[in-house]
């Protein structure tokens, strides 16, 4: 593949940045940090406006029909702002996959979310299932209407959403649902960046048939898109935090001087900057691949499939020595929660664990290569 942006990619890329530079600042993130839900309503406000939202939605609903490439080019820069916005789950979860599996009803819903109108999300983990899957939520039709019984944790922007895909399993297989948030028992979740999650405690809870989405057969396919597009756009975030750190990092270490010495001309210090150079743009190129596979597609989509956990650990893996070499290079200032620096740390330590941590998707590659 050539990895070289697309006039599309560049174009979105330099909207979003020019977007979060106005809006975004320390301060602003301070008022974020103390909010209750962490959400920064003016820049998503901002983005719809501007159509970054739609952009690479299709455009049966209002989008720009762009695909993995483009989204991962908004990503990446909300990653580098630490946007507080919900754009993976609403735009890239839950609309993408409305828009392609939905009933026309359920098309207008992403239509809204693409114009900001209204947040969507979907609950894709759950605790002690190692294989998301294979929902352990279950499903079950009774008297015309399905009865859903589960519970799901760290429901990205849940508090904030008006509807929540939900998979669950059923007696035919894995089905998803599109639940009104207004029908489910949320409870606030902090993440370990402040962002916004929620937990989802399923009791009976009755959905009438029309919120299904797609069909039954259809069901797997759906969550393999939730999951598979997740976790892509979480390695554009996590290159764009990755990013952002080893810039402050680099010019901390131009500026920093101890005995009379910048501290980056120090070996150590160095050493430590080249290796995180390299991380980073292994995140990079890993990412790139996994999205172009993505939007590409396969005739074997183990490709797809290795290719995403390929990113994924690089995301993981190099997240966890990028953020530490942030902090370590960085000293006390690295620590300072009035320094804006100590978020793009916790940024990148939750992007870490969220859809498996390193060693997961190793042992999911190492499954795959033994075939």
């Amino acid at each position: 593949m050539d990895f070289t942006r697309t006039e599309a990619q560049t174009d979105l890329a330099g909207l979003t940045r020019s977007i979060c530079d106005k809006l975004v600042n320390n301060d602003r993130q301070r008022e974020l940090d103390a909010s209750e839900d962490h959400f920064d309503a003016r820049l998503y406000a901002a983005l719809a406006e501007a159509g970054v939202l739609a952009a690479a939605l299709p455009e049966s609903v209002g989008g720009g029909g762009f695909g993995p490439l483009e989204q991962s080019a908004v990503l990446t820069e909300l990653g580098r702002a630490l946007a507080a916005v919900p754009y993976l789950p609403s735009i890239v979860m839950a609309a993408g996959a409305l828009a392609e599996f939905g009933s026309p009803s359920q098309q207008q819903l992403a239509a809204k979310a693409a114009t900001g109108q209204v947040v969507l999300t979907a609950a894709i983990v759950e605790d002690l299932n190692p294989d998301q899957r294979t929902p352990a939520t279950t499903a079950e039709l009774r008297e015309g209407r399905w009865i859903l019984n589960g519970a799901k944790t760290t429901v990205p922007a849940a508090p904030l959403a008006q509807a929540v895909l939900i998979p669950a399993t059923t007696p035919d297989g894995v089905a998803v649902f599109v639940v009104d948030a207004a029908d489910l028992a949320i409870e606030r979740q902090v993440g370990t960046d402040f962002r916004s999650l929620g937990s989802i405690t399923l009791a009976d809870v009755a959905v009438s048939q029309d919120r299904l989405l797609g069909t039954v057969a259809d069901g797997a396919a759906v969550l393999d898109r939730l999951l598979d597009y997740a976790t892509v756009g979480l390695c554009a975030e996590q290159f764009g935090i990755l990013e952002r750190s080893l810039e402050l990092t680099s010019e901390y270490a131009r500026e920093r001087e101890q005995f009379d010495r910048p501290i980056g001309s120090f070996q150590a210090v160095a050493q430590r900057l080249a290796d995180a150079y390299i991380d980073v743009q292994g995140a990079r190129l890993t990412q790139l691949q996994a999205a172009w596979r993505l939007g590409q597609g396969s005739e074997a989509p183990g490709d797809v499939a290795q290719a995403i956990a390929v990113a994924k650990f690089w995301a993981a893996d190099a997240g966890h020595r990028v953020a530490h070499t942030t902090v370590h290079i960085h000293g006390g200032v690295g620590l300072d929660r009035d320094h804006p620096v100590h978020r793009y740390f916790l940024g990148a330590k939750h992007n870490e664990f969220w859809l498996g941590s390193a060693s997961a998707q190793l042992l999911q590659i190492g499954a795959s290569l033994a075939g």
